[in-house]
């Protein structure tokens, strides 16, 4: 479908059934960071064709990366992402391409063009290392370089330290394929800067680092976005390079991280300065790659607990959130189908032979088919609670999902190559083990010294054996996992423990922030003491801005510190208590049977969907299409789900309209062409100021992308029914027979027996049909609001009850308005306009900030804190 519908496209937009060309589509801010215009998902699953058996498409699809893909385009392209994903896709392609011809019988014409195009690369990112700490700046241009007007970029400052510390593996297999020493030596210098400027107190490392001074920037630290493969490849560099320094490194670290970071089953993150204090009371999906990473170093029994532990999460939500609370909440609604937890089961089975992690992966599959698998591919999932989809398909999705869940239940001869001759990057990529003794001269060893003197005996194995780790006991796996089976409903919300008794052993607080009111001149005094400072914005609402050095005393700076923690968690619970959630569109009607999911607004009035069932119906444009009056086609609306464009008059009226004349249900959609729930916050329809009881259909809001998804299934299939509902439901299973042709159980042994649904559609990648994709599965795109907070109250607010004012703080001193980041707006639509001025409108508290938005950045009100 790729070939058909997006190539030579970055990746395939599985919902519209097109490519992804960058500039072409609304920016996504840093995830496009990954789109170079290389036909980046071809690129990122050609070793994952021959894993898969498939080596005529295999050798097919290098011919075409050969013949069609261009390194040297103007655009700027994450240095992070390209090396992971392109350098390292052409790297594993070639690995397996002179393994292929070794054999005899595929890629016989092959002469290394695959390595010279990943020399090409490598060369066209080495400008990007022109720093005084030899970090590499985060983004360069492919053509341009660095720090070139025509170029773009150059300006940065800071990086993320699994940004500068995931590159040893792609460039020293580079330079031992080459003999081209250069690469190995840049990344080697990047790495031993790294280690440098650990914290030596903890031997932790921070999320951000400025690339020049080495400072920290995010003081924050753990295991999961932004700092994850950092450690993934000081392990891994060790296995492939053979040198004992990057062991010593890990071994360092990972002491550092059982002692702070893991509280078993969590993994939370912590200030390098103050390890003992927790920064955030939440997890991020990408932490879910360090149970493998564990099983690698054998240290099985952790490794076993997180996993379980995240699974539950899974079972819960059908899938890992982008961020959860440690009572296991939502923190983070969407899943752009990361493969980490997959990896880990992968690792885990391999590690205990337990066939749980069989069924584990039986779930996996299940759910990928149930919930995210579309017509045109597999669709992020937008929202877990809701099941709505997202128009992305990760190019990971092939080079890593497809790889782990296959090799998970494959056999061994269904493999045409040993796996274990090979190493996986953290992208999936496979490179050989021989590269250990290839060139090996050509580097100089580590000298860096100060190795911690560490005495666990975990140390002792660095790599799993099953005969200690299992000692003839099926069941150890089990023992371990079987107190946590329940830990998910039963929740156990550690996260805030540390932070509160951090701040018990003081004197009573100056003030609490349930208490607070900006507008007591006491108040604002203490906040004044504590060095936190009160902003009025324009539109009538305050900020709160902490910067600790402004405080009177380091007393005065860690109550404020406690302060602005509070502010954050009682913005959050109120929130969590006032907002409406995101509802569901879902087109369950031929071709698409429930596959498509859209993301909507909800109303406040009509029907309420998460208290009454859902409506199901087909759908009817109403005419005038604006609804602003009495429907003159009120035959073709009747007992339908009736189509709105937004705009000239209120909701409300526009819900009386179509009730009238007999909808059973409306969508409205926006009128600003060009808008999505992918790029826009959720929208939420208010009332007109009246009563508005007398309205008993349910009513959604569709931004245009999402509308316009409906009206092309009009145009195309003529009558569309779709079901309005609180979340998505599950496909019809009349509607999937028709669908699903008897030829998928296609008889297997019993490993691929396991994988039915999703072995079907490895056909995707055949020579014809290999779906390209990407999204950004990796630390850059975690964090929407990583450098600035802003939390604000309205007026009207701030007088009636002081435990609804909503904080946040900016410790560097920049505050950026959240209206325009993801959270949920409300508004009253008056005219034509598209373009409303949210300012004038005094919003509901649900309004001024979303969770995630607050939560992100509780670790940045540490960051200039040296107390």
């Amino acid at each position: 479908m790729l070939m058909e519908h997006a190539y030579p496209a970055d990746e395939l937009m599985p919902l519209t059934c097109r490519g992804r060309v960058r500039g072409q589509e609304p920016s996504r801010g840093d995830v496009d960071d990954a789109l170079g215009k290389f036909s980046l998902t071809l690129i990122d699953s050609l070793d994952t064709l021959v894993v898969l058996n498939k080596t005529k498409e295999f050798e097919d699809a290098v011919r075409k990366v050969l013949r069609d893909v261009n390194l040297d385009n103007d655009v700027v392209v994450s240095v992070f992402e390209t090396n992971i994903r392109v350098l390292g896709g052409l790297l594993g392609g070639h690995s397996l391409a002179i393994m292929l011809k070794e054999k005899g019988e595929y890629m016989q014409w092959y002469n290394d063009e695959l390595l010279q195009m990943a020399k090409q690369l490598g060369y066209k990112l080495l400008p990007a290392f022109n720093t005084t700490s030899g970090l590499p700046y985060p983004r360069i241009n492919l053509k341009f370089g660095i720090r070139k007007p025509e170029a773009r970029t150059g300006t940065e400052t800071d990086t993320c330290t699994a940004c500068a510390g995931t590159l040893i593996l792609e460039f020293a297999a580079l330079s031992r394929f080459t003999g081209a020493t250069i690469f190995e030596e840049y990344a080697r210098k990047a790495l031993d800067f790294l280690w440098e400027k650990r914290q030596r107190s903890s031997n932790l490392v921070g999320v951000t680092i400025n690339i020049h001074t080495g400072d920290w920037v995010r003081k924050d630290s753990g295991v999961g976005a932004g700092i994850d493969s950092y450690y993934e490849y000081l392990l891994k560099a060790y296995v492939l390079l053979g040198d004992d320094s990057f062991l010593e490194r890990f071994n360092t670290h990972y002491d550092a991280i059982m002692r702070y970071i893991s509280q078993p089953p969590l993994l939370l993150d912590v200030h390098i300065h103050k390890p003992m204090l927790n920064a955030r009371t939440w997890m991020d999906a990408l932490l879910a790659f360090f149970p493998g990473l564990q099983v690698l170093k054998g240290d099985i029994r952790p490794a076993i607990e997180t996993h379980e532990m995240l699974y539950q999460v899974i079972k819960k939500h059908n899938f890992l959130p982008e961020a959860f609370t440690t009572d296991f909440r939502v923190h983070w609604a969407q899943h752009p189908l990361r493969p980490e937890f997959a990896e880990s089961t992968y690792f885990l089975y391999k590690a205990t032979g337990d066939p749980y992690y069989l069924e584990v992966g039986k779930t996996l599959i299940e759910n990928l088919n149930k919930y995210a698998r579309v017509p045109c591919g597999f669709a992020a999932m937008k929202d877990v609670r809701t099941g709505s989809h997202e128009d992305r398909m990760d190019s990971f999705f092939l080079a890593e999902m497809f790889k782990y869940l296959y090799l998970l239940f494959a056999d061994k001869e269904d493999i045409i190559f040993d796996i274990e001759d090979y190493i996986f990057t953290t992208e999936a990529h496979l490179l050989p083990l021989w590269l250990s003794t290839t060139n090996q001269s050509m580097s100089k060893k580590n000298t860096t010294s100060e190795y911690t003197e560490l005495d666990d005996s975990n140390f002792d194995w660095t790599c799993p054996n099953t005969q200690i780790l299992f000692p003839n006991d099926p069941l150890y796996a089990q023992s371990i996992r079987e107190p946590l089976k329940n830990v998910v409903d039963k929740s156990c919300p550690r996260g805030i423990i540390r932070v509160e008794e951090s701040f018990r052993s003081g004197a009573k607080p100056p003030l609490r922030a349930r208490d607070f009111m900006a507008t007591n001149p006491e108040h604002l005094e203490i906040l004044k003491k504590m060095g936190v400072s009160l902003i009025h914005l324009k539109d009538g609402r305050v900020q709160l801005v902490q910067h600790a050095i402004q405080a009177a005393s380091s007393i005065d700076a860690e109550d404020g510190l406690r302060f602005m923690q509070e502010m954050i968690e009682l913005s959050s619970q109120q929130q969590k208590e006032q907002q409406l959630p995101p509802r569901a569109v879902q087109i369950v009607s031929h071709p698409f049977f429930g596959r498509v999911v859209l993301t909507a607004g909800p109303a406040q009035f009509g029907l309420d969907l998460s208290k009454h069932k859902e409506t199901r119906g087909f759908v009817a444009s109403s005419k005038p299409y604006n609804g602003c009056s009495e429907l003159t086609n009120p035959e073709a609306v009747m007992g339908k789900i009736a189509l709105i464009q937004r705009g000239q008059c209120m909701f409300a009226e526009k819900a009386r309209n179509i009730q009238n004349a007999g909808a059973i249900g409306g969508i409205v959609i926006d009128d600003n062409e060009g808008s999505s729930s992918d790029t826009a916050p959720l929208f939420q329809m208010a009332g007109d100021g009246k009563d508005t009881d007398d309205i008993k259909i349910p009513m959604l809001f569709l931004f245009s992308k999402e509308g316009s998804i409906i009206l092309d299934a009009i145009r195309e299939y003529e009558e569309v029914e779709v079901l309005l509902s609180d979340k998505a439901k599950d496909r019809d299973p009349e509607m999937e027979n028709e669908e699903q042709p008897s030829s998928e159980n296609d008889s297997q042994n019993q490993s691929a027996e396991q994988m039915t649904s999703i072995s079907q559609e490895i056909d995707l990648i055949d020579q014809e049909s290999l779906e390209e994709t990407s999204l950004n599965s990796h630390p850059e795109s975690l964090s929407p609001a990583d450098t600035d907070n802003a939390a604000s109250v309205s007026p009207s607010e701030q007088n009636s009850n002081p435990a609804e004012n909503h904080e946040t703080t900016s410790l560097d001193g920049e505050c950026t308005d959240l209206d325009n980041q993801l959270q949920e707006q409300s508004e009253t639509e008056e005219d034509s306009s598209p373009n409303v001025s949210w300012g004038k409108k005094v919003q509901p508290i649900d309004s001024i900030l979303a969770d995630w938005n607050e939560d992100i950045e509780a670790f940045e009100m540490m960051e200039k804190d040296e107390l």
